[in-house]
């Protein structure tokens, strides 16, 4: 089978696509016949080496991916050959025709959703709602500004908000991306490269300032994110590329909260919660992913570059 492989941490010209030999279930393993590939920023984090947690070289990258079910190991209980589902997490890498996962690292692909979309639903769509739900502990009738919100965990971010009854800001850095944010709802899209775009907050808020803030860049935004929250708001810091200078001041007069997060330190139940959640969504149609543009599996490099420029609104997706 074809799958892409890296053999050594740099640039994105290090991922090679190859033939490898074919990979088979054991135990509560599935096999899954891959249809599309959810390309994540942290899939470039550790493909140049600088994501704390490395594997062995060489590897396969990748998360998320969609497709269906073609073998399944002996102790697989839950699952049938021929179901259709997406992965979030996996165990020989999702950026290949076929990958191999434990069984509850899939989930049921509604019919109503396409494998595109399924793949991009893993890391974004469960980052966002282990975020707004388990980390801000966010509440219906409160507003929450989310940094970056044109991009695939913003966009899930959105929607997950709305459909929890929460008030949303989104801000984005191109007049695609603001459309992009008014379609989807929000109560107000500002222009984060404007200099004086959070002059907006105020008059949004009457005064009170927000809720609960997603960070996506807590290097750049962290400092101006406390002076805008209200009384016992919190922040939660998703994604940072470096260090930054607060004043500790400005959460204590507002009891205010910074809280970090990373998906990988959810527990199983809370997983098992949050996919029965998006399950829901995507059913009755509350969530749907929006793809940016989709590639060829052996253009995996590109789309490493594609991910992390300023403006992609959406998910890129991988075609293998």
């Amino acid at each position: 089978m074809k799958a892409i492989r890296v053999h050594m941490f740099g640039q994105p010209e290090v991922m090679e696509c190859e033939e490898i030999p074919e990979i088979f279930p054991v135990k509560n393993q599935l096999k899954i016949d891959v249809k599309a590939i959810g390309v994540n920023p942290v899939d470039t984090y550790i493909r140049a080496g600088v994501y704390p947690i490395k594997p062995d070289l060489p590897y396969t990258p990748g998360k998320d991916a969609a497709g269906i079910i073609t073998e399944m190991g002996p102790d697989v209980k839950h699952w049938s050959v021929g179901d259709r589902v997406y992965v979030c997490g996996n165990l020989s890498g999702s950026y290949a025709q076929n990958l191999i996962c434990e069984e509850n690292q899939a989930y049921i692909l509604p019919d109503n959703i396409s494998f595109s979309s399924g793949a991009a639903l893993g890391v974004p769509y469960s980052t966002a709602f282990f975020a707004l739900n388990y980390r801000a502990a966010a509440k219906p009738g409160e507003t929450v500004l989310i940094h970056g919100a044109s991009g695939a965990v913003g966009i899930a971010a959105i929607q997950i908000a709305k459909s929890c009854g929460l008030r949303v800001i989104g801000t984005a850095g191109t007049d695609d991306g603001l459309t992009l944010l008014k379609e989807q709802g929000v109560i107000a899209a500002l222009n984060h490269n404007s200099t004086d775009y959070l002059d907006a907050i105020e008059e949004l808020t009457c005064g009170q300032g927000v809720d609960v803030i997603l960070e996506m860049l807590a290097n750049v935004n962290l400092d101006n994110d406390l002076k805008l929250l209200g009384m016992y708001g919190r922040v939660v810091v998703i994604g940072n590329r470096g260090v930054i200078e607060i004043d500790p001041r400005d959460t204590m007069g507002k009891n205010a909260t910074i809280l970090g997060m990373s998906l990988f330190n959810a527990h199983d139940n809370e997983l098992t919660e949050i996919h029965a959640a998006i399950k829901a969504g995507l059913i009755d149609g509350r969530y749907c992913p929006v793809i940016h543009s989709e590639a060829p599996l052996a253009d995996a490099a590109f789309t490493h570059d594609l991910v992390m420029k300023n403006g992609v609104n959406g998910k890129i997706i991988l075609i293998s």
